[in-house]
């Protein structure tokens, strides 16, 4: 009986460690990379989030008809955008708990970023009771009111 011996080509030490030196490089280049564009990319994510809400809530919900005040014309003043104020319009019919006032949104809305996210997806305030009228109940999705918060946020309130 004859044994061949079949030699195993096991790389060197010096090869394997120069192997992980390079993957580990390789991943610190990509890591530094992606960490470069970033912030960049949030940038662009946010501005693009403000947008998505400057349209819901300017073409889409038109919260400017109660949430601005008027000018002598009945005009929005766009010098008071989103600022609250009087609300202009009157039901029909006497509604229970009309409102007279209706809150600021620019810059500083009524509530936290979780409350203003619960009322814009499920129509309920933070003490758990559904919007009244004229507020409509909104249903919006997450993507949605959270890019609607983003835009409220982004404005600056004008002179009172």
């Amino acid at each position: 009986m004859t044994v061949k011996l079949v030699s195993v080509n096991r790389p060197s030490i010096n090869s394997t460690v120069a192997a992980l030196l390079f993957a580990v490089g390789i991943s610190c280049i990509s890591f530094a990379q992606e960490a470069q564009r970033g912030p960049g990319k949030m940038a662009n994510q946010s501005a693009a989030s403000v947008a998505r809400g400057k349209y819901i809530v300017e073409g889409i919900a038109v919260c400017s008809q109660c949430h601005t005040p008027r000018d002598s014309n009945g005009n929005p003043d766009r010098a008071h955008w989103l600022e609250g104020g009087a609300l202009w319009l009157s039901p029909a019919q006497p509604v229970e708990n009309w409102p007279l006032q209706v809150p600021r949104i620019a810059g500083n809305p009524p509530g936290t970023d979780a409350e203003m996210m619960k009322l814009l997806t499920t129509g309920i305030w933070r003490d758990g009771k559904t919007l009244r009228p004229p507020m409509p109940q909104f249903r919006m999705t997450e993507p949605d009111a959270e890019a609607v918060v983003a835009y409220l946020k982004s404005l600056e309130p004008g002179p009172r």
